[in-house]
Order: C-alpha cells, then sequence, then structure tokens
C-alpha cells in the first residue's frame, strides 16, 4: 500500500458551530462552548453529539439507549451488507440506532468498529438525546442513535473528511473528465442497489501510470434517489475543497464515498492487511493530535468571545448585503440598474402600443408571462415580453437579458430596443419577428410544410454563427444555457435569431468551464454534465445546439419523438439508425427536395455534438468549418448521452442492466432520467 499524506478539511465539530451561529441567537451561543469538548475522543473515533436534549443517566431512555447500543455490533455483523435498525421504548422513551459497516468489512473487523464507535459515542454522548461516531479505522463503519426517527432520510450534517495532499500530476482537464464519469456511473450503481446493500466500487485508467480507484455506500434504508443524492453531495463537497488532490474522503451520516490513485478496497476480503483511513500524521476524531489538544486546552472565555465576535460579523454582513439589496432596487426603478446601452421606456408608451395590452395585440404566453405586439409613435413594429408577477424569471434575470442583449450586436442575435420599469411591471421591447419561433411551424403539421431544407439548413448554420458569436467573437463571452427551438426567432424572410437570455452565463473571455449550483434550462436541451454537476460550458451549448439540429431535421420535439404510433428517444433513433447506415430514416417526411448528402452530413455533425464525453464535442468555431466547407472531413462520433439500449441481456440481473445500458448516460433503460434531472423533465426548471 502507498504511503499517503492525508489532511483532514473538516469535522463534526466545525460543521454544527456553523449550523447554529447561522440560526440561533446570541444568547445561545455560550452554550455551543462545551461542543468543543464533547467532539474530542481518545479513542481515535470521531464523534459528534447532537445538543437538541439533556438525559440523566439514571432515567428510562438513557437505559434504552444503553440498550440498544449494546446489541448493535452482533446485529450488524450479522445481517447482510452489515447492517442494521433498531427501535426500543415507547414515546417520549423512544430511542432509534443504527450501525453500517463498509461492505468490505469481514465480521469481526465490523463488530470491532461498531464496538469501538459504540465505546466513544457513550463516553462522550453519555447526556445527550442523539448522537454519531464515525470508527476510526479502515474500512469505517457509522452509529447512530437518536430520539427522532432517522432511517430513510438522506442526512449530511455532520460529516468527516479528508485529502491527499499530493497534488495531480496529469492534464487537470483531461483528468476531471475521466474522473467524473467515473464518479457518476459508481454512483448509478451503488444507488441502483438492493435494499440490503447498496455499495459500489469502480476503477478507470487515467494514463498509462495512472489509475483511478472510488468506493461509495449508503445506509440500504435510502431510496434510489435519495442515495444517488448523499453520493453526488459527496462528490460536489470533494470537488468545492479539494479539487486537484490526489485522492480523498467524505463520510456523511447516510453514506460513504472515498476515492484514490491506488488499490484500497476488497483487501479485507482477500485476507489482506487493510489500508488506514487518510489522515494527516496520527490523528484524533479525525483531525491532527497537535490541534485535538489545543482544542482540549481552550477555556471557556476565549471561546465565549470568539463565537461572540464572529457572531457580530455575521449580523454586520447581513445588514451590508440588505442595505445594498435596497440601493438596487431603487436604482432599478430609476433605470440605473442598467447598461446605458440599453434604452429605457415611457410605460404609457408601452400601454399605448399594445393597446393597453390588449388580448387581441397577444403574440403568446409563456411561463414568464406574455408578449404582445405593439406600434411605437414612429410607426415601427416590435414585440413587447410583460413579465408577470408570478414569473421565475426574477431581478436578476431581468437584467441579464436586457444588459446582455444590448450590447450583443450580431445579425444572428434578437435585439432588444429597450425596457421599462414600472412599480411591479417589468418590460423589455424587442424587435419584432414576423414570423414568431422556429417551434411555431417546425412542430405544427401544416406550418411545417413551409420549412424546405434550404430553410432549414440556413436556420442551423446561422444559430452556428449566432452562438460562434457569444461563445468568441463578442466582447463578451456568454453561455446561452437555454437553446432550443422556441428561442430561435425567425425575421420576415425566416433567418433565424437567438433570444431569451435570462439565465445566460457570462465567462472571462480566457474562461472554458465553471460551475454552478443553480442549474437552469430545459429538459432533453440540457447536457449530462450540467444537468448531473452543474458544470457549465461552451459545450454544454454544443450539445443543446445538436439536439436542435436533429429536431429541425425530423421536424418533432425531442422529448415526444415517435416514429409511427411507436414512442422512441430521438438521440437513441438517431444514433441507431446512423450505426445501420439508414440515418435518413429520421429526415422529415415532408422535405421534398434537399440535398442528400447535406443533410446527411448536418446529422453527422448533430452526433457529434451530443456526445457524453465533453472533450469529444467540437467548438462552434469547427462546427462552422464543417457546416460551411463539405470537403473538410468529420470524425466518427461515439454513442451519444441519455442513450437507451432496449436490448435486454438474460444473464444481467435488472440492476446491472440499467448500468450495463446507461451507467454513463444519465437515463435508465426504461427512458426515466436519474434523480438529478427529475425536476426538470418536462419543462424549465425555473420558469420564465
Amino acid at each position: 500500500m502507498n504511503n499517503k499524506r492525508y489532511k483532514t478539511v473538516s469535522n463534526a465539530t466545525a460543521e454544527f458551530i456553523i449550523i447554529y451561529t447561522s440560526s440561533m441567537g446570541f444568547t445561545h451561543l455560550v452554550s455551543l462552548v462545551f461542543l468543543i469538548f464533547t467532539s474530542v475522543s481518545p479513542t481515535g473515533a470521531q464523534t459528534y453529539c447532537d445538543n437538541a436534549g439533556l438525559i440523566s443517566s439514571n432515567s428510562t431512555y438513557a437505559a434504552n439507549r444503553n440498550l440498544i447500543l449494546s446489541s448493535l455490533a452482533s446485529n450488524a455483523s450479522a445481517e447482510p451488507g452489515f447492517y442494521t435498525t433498531q427501535t426500543i421504548g415507547q414515546e417520549p422513551n423512544k430511542v432509534y440506532a443504527q450501525a453500517l459497516c463498509l461492505a468490505d468489512s469481514t465480521t469481526d473487523s465490523c463488530n470491532r468498529c461498531v464496538e469501538t464507535s459504540r465505546e466513544t459515542i457513550m463516553a462522550q454522548c453519555a447526556n445527550e438525546t442523539g448522537g454519531i461516531s464515525w470508527g476510526p479505522d479502515y474500512p469505517p463503519c457509522i452509529v447512530r442513535y437518536s430520539n427522532r426517527s432517522i432511517f430513510g432520510k438522506p442526512e449530511l450534517s455532520p460529516f468527516r473528511s479528508g485529502y491527499n495532499t499530493d497534488q495531480i500530476a496529469s492534464n487537470q482537464e483531461e483528468f476531471d473528465q475521466v474522473w467524473n464519469g467515473l464518479m457518476e456511473n459508481i454512483t448509478t450503481k451503488a444507488s441502483m442497489g438492493s435494499d440490503t446493500l447498496k455499495y459500489a466500487t469502480g476503477e478507470i485508467n487515467v494514463s498509462n501510470n495512472e489509475r483511478i480507484y472510488a468506493l461509495m455506500q449508503c445506509t440500504p434504508d435510502l431510496s434510489q434517489s435519495d442515495c444517488a443524492y448523499c453520493l453526488r453531495e459527496s462528490v460536489s463537497y470533494f470537488n468545492s475543497c479539494c479539487h486537484g488532490k490526489q485522492g480523498g474522503y467524505v463520510l456523511y451520516p447516510s453514506c460513504m464515498y472515498r476515492w484514490d490513485m491506488y488499490p484500497f478496497y476488497g483487501l479485507i476480503v482477500d485476507g489482506s492487511s487493510p489500508p488506514a483511513l487518510p489522515q494527516t500524521n496520527s490523528t484524533t476524531g479525525g483531525r491532527p493530535r497537535n490541534i485535538s489538544r489545543i482544542i482540549v486546552s481552550v477555556t471557556v472565555v476565549p471561546a465565549v468571545i470568539f463565537i461572540a465576535i464572529f457572531g457580530v460579523v455575521c449580523t454586520i454582513v447581513r445588514i451590508r448585503r440588505l442595505k445594498q439589496k435596497a440601493e438596487k432596487l431603487k436604482a432599478c426603478e430609476n433605470g440605473e440598474f442598467f447598461d446605458r446601452e440599453s434604452f429605457p421606456f415611457d410605460f404609457e408608451t408601452i400601454k399605448f402600443a399594445t393597446n393597453n395590452f390588449s388580448n387581441d395585440n397577444m403574440l403568446g404566453q409563456g411561463g414568464f408571462g406574455a408578449v404582445y405586439k405593439g406600434r411605437l409613435h414612429n410607426g415601427q413594429d416590435v414585440a413587447v415580453k410583460r413579465l408577470s408577477s408570478y414569473s421565475g424569471q426574477g431581478d436578476l434575470e431581468f437584467k441579464n437579458e436586457v444588459m446582455l442583449t444590448a450590447r450583443l450586436q450580431h445579425k444572428n442575435l434578437v435585439r432588444v430596443l429597450g425596457f421599462c420599469l414600472h412599480g411591479n411591471e417589468r418590460i423589455v421591447i424587442y424587435e419584432l419577428m414576423p414570423n414568431s419561433s422556429l417551434d411555431h411551424f417546425l412542430f405544427d403539421s401544416i406550418r411545417r410544410l413551409v420549412l424546405s431544407w434550404e430553410i432549414r439548413y440556413n436556420i442551423i448554420v446561422g444559430t452556428a454563427r449566432g452562438i460562434l458569436y457569444l461563445h468568441e467573437d463578442s466582447r463578451l463571452r456568454v453561455i446561452h444555457r437555454d437553446l432550443k427551438a422556441s428561442n430561435i426567432l425567425l425575421d420576415e424572410w425566416m433567418n433565424p435569431k437567438i433570444s431569451d437570455f435570462g439565465v445566460a452565463r457570462l465567462f472571462e473571455m480566457d474562461q472554458t468551464r465553471d460551475r454552478t449550483t443553480r442549474i437552469v434550462g430545459t429538459f432533453g436541451y440540457m447536457a449530462p454534465e450540467y444537468a448531473r454537476n452543474g458544470h457549465v460550458s461552451v459545450k454544454s451549448d454544443v450539445f443543446s445546439f445538436g439536439v436542435l439540429v436533429l429536431e429541425i431535421i425530423c421536424g418533432q420535439k425531442n422529448t415526444c419523438f415517435s416514429i409511427g404510433n411507436e414512442a422512441e428517444h430521438l438521440l437513441t433513433y438517431a444514433w441507431n439508425c446512423w450505426s445501420d447506415g439508414t440515418a435518413l430514416n429520421i429526415m422529415d417526411p415532408l422535405i421534398s427536395k434537399g440535398s442528400r448528402s447535406e443533410i446527411m452530413r448536418c446529422i453527422h455533425i448533430a452526433l457529434l455534438c451530443v456526445q457524453e464525453t465533453v472533450a469529444d464535442r467540437p467548438t462552434m468555431a469547427v462546427i462552422c468549418v464543417m457546416l460551411g466547407d463539405c470537403t473538410v472531413s468529420l470524425p466518427m462520433p461515439s454513442r451519444p448521452a441519455y442513450y437507451m439500449d432496449t436490448t435486454v441481456e438474460p444473464d444481467l440481473r435488472p440492476s446491472q442492466r440499467n448500468n450495463h445500458s446507461s451507467s454513463r448516460s444519465g437515463q435508465s433503460t426504461d427512458g426515466s432520467p436519474l434523480s438529478m434531472v427529475i425536476e426538470a423533465s418536462f419543462s424549465t426548471i425555473e420558469p420564465r
């Protein structure tokens, strides 16, 4: 086993202090001082005591607690998957307890770990109504008890984590792509486990001399979606704290996660010596001993002073933020909220132009509100987007759309003429697109007759040029994040113009990727790495563009695509036709004329755009070259993301079949998206 140096980055005490100082008043802060002492364990296990209530050592609750904890070790090691849940007593003296050992444990190692954790939790939390302890050795275990039900709920606090102090030696971007794919694969496998075991391991080569090993496990009382949520939060936390480090671990109350650059799992079963849980030097309770000695030596008065200062600072920061928000709202009403290049309109002018927002002038209705046709005093026709008070599009999205669109000038981007702020009214004024949006034609069996291949190809090329301008040629680098048919407007000559920049993401000119916890967009168009992990880049828009191109070619929505009376998945069907040499089968039968080689080339480009691996997707600059020069050779595409393999192999169990066909696709074989994208299954995640 490699001799690794690890550093603990968080612990139960720190997490608990953060929670309490942000949710309690100053008068409650003094009690937190005592928490510092209860979290230090001389045995090496890390323990957290739930300070929600105190009990006496001779109470009925204490007797029930002692009884149930004493039986956990034998019960956990006897059950499949080394897991047990138990309850004892009646309310209000009912005790809930839980123990989980890593699936790699032997019966002896599980017994030993649970017993050590039990002794620790009894010593440290003797007068507490609840507590949790993580065993000090590898493989670790989790022992919990509480006066409330702790079963079937994903809990992420408190936690224990650490990382390898060595840095990744290879190219970080390439490493991240391989690493992210492996983590998602193992998350899917573990969450699809049985009612007795939710556990999975995996490994993958990064280079000739580098290999990633990872392990994940949930308490089996969690549902598939809750298990996946817990594990994804583990991965997300490691990424936020320790990105670039060469291994680490995160232990939550409901799940365990570890990865490294050397094999560390399965060794117990093979009879080999187990590797130690990653730590720095010799540790106590998940933190170095020198830190533990400092904590133990802290007196009450300095701790109270520190927490009081921390509380005052938090209060000042909060007051300052509220003041800044009030100033922004005031500036918003005065028109100072926006860039000078956007033009403010008077509300009465807009009312007159739209005949007081008459229904006869309404062009469309969406989750954000309504769009009206208007005519200004000078005779110019405009489109007026009036956000409803129930719209999910807030002040920031409104400002984002007006400022960005006013500063971006390209023939394939819709032009904003101005805005209007009046009380609660938020209005954007655009140039009028006489032919509405692309979906108005594309998904209507009658209007689609207007869309010859020549017009469709012009829309594909124009949209690609507009996205290229956003990504590389404008003075801002913009990621649209919501490219779809309804956001492609058509002028009187059917030329495309990209619209709706409310959720666009602004990048630095040399920035290639970013991460967000706020996933916005429309199901079916979102790239898998964005929908699952919030990773946004220019390649996110490339994926959406690929889906859009396939829709333009086949004339159907990707979310309700069908062949005859059979429902299909657009990306799956396109890939299968391509693989069978019948790619033109996806072509809209209403296309009577058009270059077959040109259509084939567009299908080829679309499949390159929707590949699961981010690095394999071309940039918009390359796509524009591919569309403009038929002599440029195209690489072979790989299987697209969200691929649904309908072939069931009889020698595989259901959980294995799911993983076999879609472990890296983000979608199961029955077509249902994994838990991270369920909220976006049928509509925009954040309606606008």
